[in-house]
């Protein structure tokens, strides 16, 4: 069965960090291009970071020199090392499979930034 499965959200203070974890199966991994989304509550769902399968790596304004995307094709997993959070991170976050005529989704994760 195809399924995307994250770990690594919670509750963490004001410049705190957290790794966020993404677990792939039953899903083509090394070769394609993985990727980090995430929603916060009333807004749209957006784009955090993308990994191609060489490692190039993309991301959005609000996190750039805050998180890293990394993966390990061995372990089929891609990670996102949160840095120096934000209250404006707060969101649940999703991993991102896009496949030839599929999207895969995971079921999100939450993370929280408060004091």
């Amino acid at each position: 069965q195809a399924q995307l499965v994250e770990s690594g959200g919670g509750l963490v203070q004001p410049g705190g960090s957290l790794r966020l974890s993404c677990a792939s199966s039953g899903i083509m991994f090394s070769g394609y291009l993985m990727g980090w989304h995430r929603q916060a509550p009333g807004k749209q769902r957006e784009l955090v970071a993308r990994i191609s399968s060489g490692g190039y790596t993309t991301y959005a304004d609000s996190v750039k020199g805050r998180f890293t995307i990394s993966r390990d094709n061995a372990k089929k997993t891609v990670y996102l090392q949160m840095n120096n959070l934000e209250p404006e991170d707060t969101a649940v976050y999703y991993c991102n499979a896009p496949r030839p005529g599929y999207d895969f989704w995971g079921q999100g994760t939450q993370v929280t930034v408060s004091s």
